[in-house]
């Protein structure tokens, strides 16, 4: 069995029981040191054999599964692999080759941005949906038309920017290319190295992302959070779910609701 292991954002207490339960059975393990802390190998079983596939090619990686047809084997992708993990060519080559896999889901580090920041990032009347994209760099050709961070930005809510820390003026160019809904006071935040012991967390506005990405020094490992709902002013507007004067099939309305709660 192949198992594609979320390994979570960094820290080791944030892989999920069944991704350590996998590591701690594994024979083979294949991890991205530039990505995954080396703590997470802790979890690993002694006597495993480690590979680094930080300077591997895919083509080395499914040698690697090739030459171990029987066993247990762990390929430990950081966050979690179905965003940005790049496992369906891996996935097509087992199936093609009738080999059993799995996968594994992770905690991502958008949830770790979200709590290091610690904001909800879906607000009433503020943001209700979340986009996860990057910027398109030299991988061009991957992107979809209509999928820039321009096209995105029109929508103005929350929107989660991966694996773009290293082109810091662009990416600001984009969120404030007409017709974005963002302006140059739309709160930001750059989150480097989520849970990781070196975390760091930069409270910023679009018009200040690209100094203050630049100031931090990361290029990689760095999560960028755009939209309103990052603003700190208090109170956020009332969710309706746990409103005294909101029913749903698991609580009737509370006769002493009173309207101060009342969203609206």
């Amino acid at each position: 069995m192949i198992s594609f292991v979320g390994a979570g954002p960094g820290a080791p207490d944030l892989i999920t029981l069944r991704g350590r339960d996998r590591l701690a059975a594994a024979d083979v393990v294949v991890w991205a040191s530039s990505l995954v802390p080396e703590a997470l190998l802790a979890h690993a079983r002694t006597g495993a054999a480690i590979h680094d596939s930080a300077s591997m090619t895919l083509e080395d990686v499914l040698a690697v599964y090739d030459a171990n047809p029987g066993r247990a084997i762990v390929r430990l992708h950081s966050g979690d692999p179905s965003v940005f993990g790049a496992i369906q060519e891996q996935i097509d080559w087992c199936t093609s080759r009738g080999r059993d896999f799995e996968i594994v889901p992770g905690v991502s580090s958008l949830g770790a941005a979200a709590a290091a920041v610690g904001r909800e990032l879906t607000l009433p009347q503020v943001a209700q949906s979340v986009v996860l994209t990057r910027l398109a760099g030299r991988t061009a050709a991957s992107m979809p038309p209509g999928e820039s961070v321009a096209a995105f930005a029109a929508h103005g809510t929350t929107m989660a920017i991966f694996l773009s820390a290293a082109r810091p003026a662009e990416l600001q160019a984009q969120l404030l290319s007409p017709p974005s809904a963002y302006d140059a006071g739309t709160p930001a935040a750059i989150v480097v190295r989520a849970s990781w012991p070196d975390q760091r967390v930069v409270h910023t506005t679009v018009g200040r992302l690209a100094d203050d990405l630049v100031s931090t020094g990361a290029r990689m490992t760095a999560l960028v959070l755009v939209g309103d709902a990052l603003h700190v002013a208090d109170p956020a507007p009332r969710s309706h779910l746990y409103s005294p004067d909101y029913a749903h099939s698991f609580r009737r309305r509370s006769a002493a609701g009173s309207t101060a709660g009342r969203p609206k």
